[in-house]
């Protein structure tokens, strides 16, 4: 039975819970195609503008003031303005890109939950020396469905994500998400893997960008500049040794294993195709009309592949997956198949694991770095394209701001 909602909350939680009633008025800015005044700056409420190659800002902060100096708040899209008296000890995301975020701004003790285990890339943080977060530990907000009841239960001062997500994707009210709101903890995220839900009509966020306003939540300015930084010298030297011929990819689900037919993701400018646009590649599926999965387009089987006929195959599966997995369940099926054999990637050697859907800047870093050896082994071969250890750095604080 869920909580009573009229309950004593703890003392660290009242800063958010009054706090944020400033942002109320633009909760659901855009759930039905409007607007509010909380969201109505040049800066929140605008088409975006900027680049997901963002450098450190130079601009005002929107927070009023640090946390260490007293209170202070965040603007962003859809909810407006969020107040803070202090900085959130407990939180939680729904999806792997904000959590990601979280964990590179050392907030991964916090951390107490996430909409599905198997979506947040936590193994890749093995490869970070004194970055652990074990997934299992983490409260899977998914149980056949997302009651509100986890969400008293896990009691965080945080809530990242955004509230039309969970209307229109987990079907729940608006009723429900302010009752969650005030009872529990504000919301601060905003919708930005795809662009493709119809929904959305309001500001989105690049990866930087989100990335940037989840830092102002936590005060945690230096991690982030540290992190874009870096980001950006990573990404200048990949471009500069990009070759000028650019492939065509194909961006693809299984509908099941070994595949006989997959569910389309186009190249578009959500944050889930982020280390595509950053490797300059074309995107054959949209070049011939195919409508992307995530905005209600069907499944594709291999006579469809072979008349679009890819350069590349990006095969995306969540979870962690093995190299040998993937040779024995993708590839070789894909080599032994009447029709998928025919296909110039088959028949080349360029089809190659694509990844998770939800990245935040790290798994980005790692999730960049296999594109680019699945794309162009000849220039990137089995190179480490960035420093584990300057990343762990970053996220455990070992580092000159």
């Amino acid at each position: 039975m869920r909580p009573d909602p009229a309950r004593e909350r703890r003392t660290r939680r009242e800063y958010l819970k009054y706090g944020s009633l400033v942002g109320a008025a633009g909760l659901l800015s855009g759930c039905l195609g409007g607007s509010s005044s909380a969201d109505s700056t040049a800066t929140d409420a605008g088409e975006e503008t900027a680049a997901d190659t963002t450098a450190p800002s130079t601009a005002a902060s929107d927070s009023a003031e640090s946390a260490n100096g007293g209170s202070y708040s965040v603007r962003m899209a859809p909810v407006g303005e969020v107040a803070f008296e202090s900085v959130p000890e407990r939180w939680v995301p729904y999806t792997g890109d904000y959590a990601d975020m979280g964990v590179a701004l050392g907030q991964a003790d916090g951390l107490a939950g996430i909409g599905v285990r198997a979506r947040f890339g936590t193994h890749h943080y093995d490869g970070l020396p004194g970055v652990d977060v074990d997934a299992e530990s983490l409260t899977q907000l998914w149980q056949d469905g997302t009651g509100k009841e986890v969400f008293y239960e896990l009691d965080a001062d945080l809530h990242v994500v955004d509230p039309n997500f969970i209307i229109h994707r987990l079907g729940w009210s608006e009723a429900d998400v302010e009752e969650i709101r005030e009872n529990v903890a504000p919301f601060l995220g905003n919708t930005g893997f795809t662009r493709v839900y119809d929904w959305h009509s309001y500001r989105y966020y690049s990866l930087y960008e989100a990335f940037e306003k989840l830092a102002e939540a936590f005060d945690e300015r230096e991690r982030y500049e540290a992190f874009a930084a870096y980001h950006d010298e990573i990404l200048a030297d990949v471009r500069s040794r990009l070759p000028s011929a650019t492939p065509e990819l194909a961006v693809l689900y299984p509908a099941g294993m070994p595949p006989e037919s997959f569910y389309p993701y186009l190249i578009g400018e959500g944050t889930q195709s982020k280390q595509w646009r950053d490797l300059g590649v074309d995107d054959a599926l949209a070049a011939h009309g195919v409508t992307d999965a995530q905005a209600g387009g069907g499944t594709i089987d291999y006579e469809t592949l072979l008349e679009i006929d890819p350069d590349a195959i990006a095969v995306r599966i969540q979870g962690e997956i093995t190299d040998a997995y993937f040779e024995e369940n993708v590839v070789s099926h894909l080599e032994s198949h009447d029709v998928a054999s025919e296909l110039t990637a088959v028949r080349e050697g360029r089809v190659f694991y694509g990844g998770l859907t939800y990245q935040g800047p790290i798994i980005h870093l790692f999730q960049l770095e296999t594109a680019a050896r699945g794309l162009y082994p000849d220039v990137f071969g089995g190179e480490e394209l960035f420093d584990r250890q300057r990343v762990a750095d970053i996220v455990t604080g070992d580092f000159e701001p």
